[in-house]
C-alpha cells in the first residue's frame, strides 16, 4: 500500500514561502541592475536645451538602505541605450519614476531594461529632468523618442516599433507622450524635431497623477489617436488606483485598444522587486509584448 503524507496547515504555509523566496532570490540575481550602457547620449544639443534646468548640481539623495539610487537636481537629460543582440529590435524609453523629485534610477530604470533586453528588446533608460519640473521632463521624452526614431538605423532598432515604459510619474509621463504627440512642448529647433515623437506603444505602470478631483487630469486628451495601451496597476495602491480606473475606463469608451493588467496586491513603486500578486506583472506583460509587439 502507498502512504500518503499529509503535509499541516504550518507546512504547506512554509513550503509556499520558501517557494516564493527562492522565486524573488532568482529573479534579483537576474535583473540586479548592473549591466552598463553601452552609450549614454546627450537628449539635448549643448546649449540648445528648452525650458529650465535645477538650481543645484545633480546628486544622488542619501540612501535609505532599499537599494534604490535617486538621482535629483537633473539638468542633464541622457539617454543611457541597453541594445538587444538580435537585428532590428523594437525599442523602449523607461521612464523611471520618483514624483517629478528624483528619478530610481536603478530600480525602475537599468533592471526594468535588463529584463527588456531578456525579451529581445533595446532598452533606453531617459534621466529626465527633476526635480519639480514637469514640464522639462516632457520636453526631454517627446525630444528622446524622436532622437531614438531619427537613429533608428544607427542604433539597430525598429523605427516602427518604439514605445515608452513609465513607472508613477514615469507612467504620467508615458500617458502625456501618448497622448499630446501633435504637438511639440517646445520650438522645434532642428531635424530632431522634425521625425514624429508619437509612440507606437506604451506601458503605464502603476502610473500617478491621471486624475484631479474624480476626472481625467485636464493635461491629457483622450481625443488623439492614442497608440496601443498596456497598464499595470494593482487594487492596493490607494493614492493612484481611482486615476487608472477612471483612465482606463476612457481608453474603453473611446474604443481605444488596451489591456490592463489588474492586481489586488502590490503597494506602489516595486518596480520588477514585488513578492505580491503584481510581481508577476513582468510575466503576463512579456506575453502582451510577444503578442503585439515582438511578434
Amino acid at each position: 500500500m502507498i502512504k500518503r503524507r499529509t503535509n499541516s496547515p504550518i507546512q504547506v504555509i512554509t513550503i509556499l514561502f520558501l517557494v516564493a523566496l527562492s522565486t524573488q532570490i532568482t529573479f534579483s540575481q537576474t535583473f540586479g541592475g548592473t549591466t552598463k550602457p553601452t552609450q549614454v547620449i546627450d537628449v539635448w544639443t549643448e546649449g540648445k536645451m528648452p525650458g529650465d534646468a535645477a538650481s543645484e548640481p545633480e546628486a544622488d539623495m542619501p540612501e535609505k538602505g532599499d537599494g534604490v539610487q535617486r538621482i535629483t537636481n537633473i539638468s542633464h537629460s541622457t539617454l543611457s541605450i541597453f541594445p538587444a543582440k538580435n537585428q532590428n529590435a523594437p525599442a523602449v524609453i523607461i521612464c523611471p519614476g520618483g514624483g517629478y523629485n528624483y528619478v530610481t534610477y536603478n530600480k525602475e530604470g537599468v533592471e526594468v531594461a535588463e529584463w527588456l533586453n531578456s525579451l529581445g528588446i533595446t532598452a533606453l533608460v531617459l534621466k529626465y529632468r527633476t526635480p519639480k519640473n514637469r514640464d522639462g521632463a516632457f520636453q526631454d521624452l517627446q525630444r528622446a523618442l524622436s532622437l531614438t526614431r531619427i537613429n533608428a538605423k544607427k542604433w539597430n532598432v525598429n523605427p516602427k516599433k518604439i514605445g515608452v515604459i513609465g513607472f508613477s510619474a514615469g507612467g504620467h509621463l508615458a500617458a502625456k507622450a501618448s497622448n499630446l504627440f501633435d504637438s511639440r512642448s517646445y520650438s522645434p529647433m532642428d531635424a530632431i524635431d522634425k521625425t514624429s515623437c508619437r509612440p507606437d506603444f506604451v506601458i503605464l505602470v502603476y502610473p500617478a497623477y491621471l486624475e484631479k478631483e474624480g476626472k481625467i487630469a485636464s493635461e491629457l486628451n483622450l481625443k488623439a489617436k492614442i497608440p496601443l495601451t498596456l497598464i499595470v496597476h494593482n487594487e492596493d495602491d490607494k493614492t493612484f488606483i481611482l486615476g487608472t480606473k477612471i483612465y482606463e475606463a476612457a481608453l474603453t469608451e473611446g474604443k481605444i485598444k488596451h489591456t490592463f493588467l489588474f492586481y489586488q496586491t502590490g503597494g506602489h513603486g516595486y518596480g520588477l522587486r514585488s513578492d505580491k500578486e503584481a510581481g508577476r506583472w513582468t510575466k503576463d506583460a512579456a506575453e502582451w509584448l510577444q503578442k503585439n509587439i515582438i511578434k
